[in-house]
């Protein structure tokens, strides 16, 4: 592996680091403190251990549904006990590692493949059973406590190159990977939920674990009025839908009232300060992660901050002149010109906020697929424009109007590509040469490469709706930890931001101390949010309620009663003997009806054999 990573130049440190930063999306001075739960060459020893067991349990190629299944002949009881029983080492338990090993073991598997195509298959089949074995010990784990804090939100390290790793816990590391068949456990979801509604919290004493909120069950509003719950994922997400339909509603306010004079009224005023605190908000974070937190939205939304800096940089060349002057008209024009051309980008910004929502969510990961694969088609159409360009330029050579016939030929092949070619102009192009080449270059662009383009399109939907639900679930866990992952000590969201920046950053937190700052900071926070508080505290003092009723009755804390759940205690399926009768005539789903079948024959063969062996005693006592 080694080898294979000198031929591509990257050295192991590099390869770590590059590593490393991806998993933090916003890595800040607390997080980098917080060291592995466990030693991190105990915690490679148990990955090696669970790789060597998936070598011996899939030495060859298998189909994939023998491991997958829900009753797999091949990832049975005895192999996920004795994945658990890894954790075991040393006289020491460490079994809360296992799953988080497991994904280790799987990205080793996964980079395997990539590096050995010839095994690739075998390599990426026992990936996936590392999946299906992480799953069925999450689901199997009846501790939620246990498993919720240690499992799944304690983070580890492994031993790469003679040091340890960044830690990440197993929640993390499953995102990161896109490990959909664990995010889709029934545990890992409930964990989720958890960090979602801001029932799991980070300790404040030691950042590398998780605890339970102490206030969930006290029914005291003004215990909940805290500005420390602004990092509560579910109402951070709440407050940043809530601002990004009032960005829309500036938007559209300043779009719809336009003012020929070019004088600034209160709407764009508000409209241009909300971009500015969406800009800081992108580049504080560009700053603290590096150029890995450069995505799609991100690059998106940058597009939109910047038609708006160029529009609000217009209008104030535009207020430089005199009124009712040319220039000043111009520029007032241009200014409202590029704030109208991004009026789309407006509304398609909701997307980001809405993906909470299960429709969105499922389409925009099918959006995200797509373009993932339209890259090899617009590699493709690359180098096929380039070679067709340089033929008709080649063509054209001879001419005087050089520039006129490229930006003709550019003119054409582009409208070929959107699908409204024109074969009028060519009979007069370097003929008969012009008009071939062009039929040829259609040909391959229409006739071709769309088609490969609405194919990959095609296999795209299809892999992502097969797999819908997990999806999702993957996309809205990415999401949780979007806010979970080293949260800001104090959270500002945009355009709140600029509070932060300008009236308490610069003329506080250079001669404060710490705690008089983290005051301060807090009471600020509860001015801003104090509407939201108000909610806020109310909606978790009636669930407070319900999580003290839920104790009372030994159920979980998020149980709730449905209506099969009301008279359920009154319907006794023993007493009636309905259970037996069920039992008696219930089919056996674990096992099919050619190996049911076999076993009864067996135990009919036995049978018989029992027989003879009978009769030929009597008969030998007859003798």
């Amino acid at each position: 592996m080694v080898r294979w990573a000198k031929l591509f130049g990257w050295d192991a440190r590099d390869r770590r680091h590059i590593h490393d930063e991806i998993q933090a999306l916003l890595p800040s001075h607390r997080g980098d403190a917080i060291p592995s739960a466990i030693p991190a060459r105990d915690v490679t020893h148990i990955a090696l251990r669970l790789k060597f067991q998936l070598e011996m349990v899939i030495p060859c190629e298998l189909p994939e549904e023998r491991v997958t299944a829900a009753h797999s002949n091949v990832i049975t009881d005895a192999v996920v006990a004795t994945a658990k029983s890894a954790g075991k080492l040393n006289d020491k338990d460490y079994s809360s590692c296992v799953v988080y090993c497991l994904l280790i073991v799987k990205n080793w598997f996964k980079r395997q493949a990539k590096l050995e195509l010839w095994d690739c298959e075998l390599h990426e089949l026992r990936a996936e059973a590392c999946e299906v074995i992480a799953k069925k010990i999450i689901e199997a784990e009846d501790d939620m406590t246990f498993l919720m804090q240690d499992i799944l939100l304690k983070r580890y390290s492994i031993v790469v190159d003679g040091e340890d790793t960044k830690p990440v816990n197993a929640v993390e590391k499953a995102v990161d990977l896109h490990a959909v068949r664990v995010i889709g456990s029934s545990g890992y979801q409930k964990c989720v939920s958890y960090l979602w509604r801001g029932w799991l919290v980070q300790d404040d004493d030691d950042p590398s674990r998780f605890v339970d909120y102490r206030k969930k069950a006290n029914t005291d509003y003004w215990a909940h009025f805290d500005p420390d719950r602004m990092r509560v994922p579910l109402y951070q997400n709440a407050v940043q839908i809530a601002f990004s339909l009032i960005f829309l509603g500036l938007y559209t306010g300043a779009i719809n009232t336009i003012n020929p004079e070019g004088d600034l009224d209160v709407v764009e005023i508000l409209l241009y300060i909300f971009t500015l605190g969406f800009v800081c908000d992108e580049l504080a974070k560009f700053w603290k992660v590096g150029r890995y937190y450069i995505g799609f939205w991100n690059v998106f939304n940058s597009t939109l901050y910047m038609l708006l800096t160029v529009s609000f940089i217009m209008r104030m060349i535009a207020l430089a002149y005199p009124v009712d002057t040319a220039i000043r008209l111009h520029y007032n024009e241009l200014s409202y010109d590029f704030l109208a051309f991004s009026a789309p980008m407006f509304w398609m910004r909701l997307l980001l906020y809405l993906d909470g929502f299960r429709f969105f969510g499922a389409m925009l990961v099918v959006l995200k697929v797509m373009m993932k694969e339209s890259l090899i088609f617009f590699a493709l159409l690359i180098v096929v424009l380039i070679g067709f360009l340089q033929a008709f330029v080649g063509m054209d050579s001879a001419d005087d109007n050089a520039v006129t016939a490229v930006g003709f030929i550019s003119t054409q092949m582009l409208n070929a590509i959107m699908g409204s070619p024109e074969f009028d102009q060519w009979d007069r192009f370097a003929p008969p040469f012009g008009l071939i080449l062009y039929y040829i270059y259609n040909f391959i662009i229409i006739v071709i490469l769309l088609n490969v383009l609405i194919a990959l399109y095609n296999s795209a939907y299809e892999d992502v709706t097969d797999n819908a639900i997990d999806e999702y679930l993957a996309l809205f866990s990415q999401k949780t930890l979007q806010f979970v992952r080293a949260p800001d000590e104090n959270v500002f969201i945009a355009p709140f931001n600029l509070v932060e920046m300008v009236c308490l950053s610069l003329p506080f937190e250079w001669w404060m101390s710490k705690a008089q700052y983290a005051r301060l900071n807090d009471y600020v926070m509860g001015v801003l949010y104090s509407p939201l508080l108000l909610v806020t505290a109310y909606l978790e003092t009636r669930t407070a309620r319900s999580v003290r009723f839920n104790r009372k009755r030994h159920e979980a804390d998020d149980d709730t009663i449905e209506e099969w759940e009301q008279l359920a205690e009154e319907l006794d399926v023993e007493g009636s003997g309905w259970a037996k009768k069920v039992q008696d005539t219930a089919p056996n789903v674990v096992t099919d009806a050619t190996s049911l079948q076999l076993k009864e024959l067996r135990q009919d063969v036995k049978e018989l054999k029992e027989l003879l062996s009978a009769l030929r005693g009597i008969n030998g006592n007859d003798d």
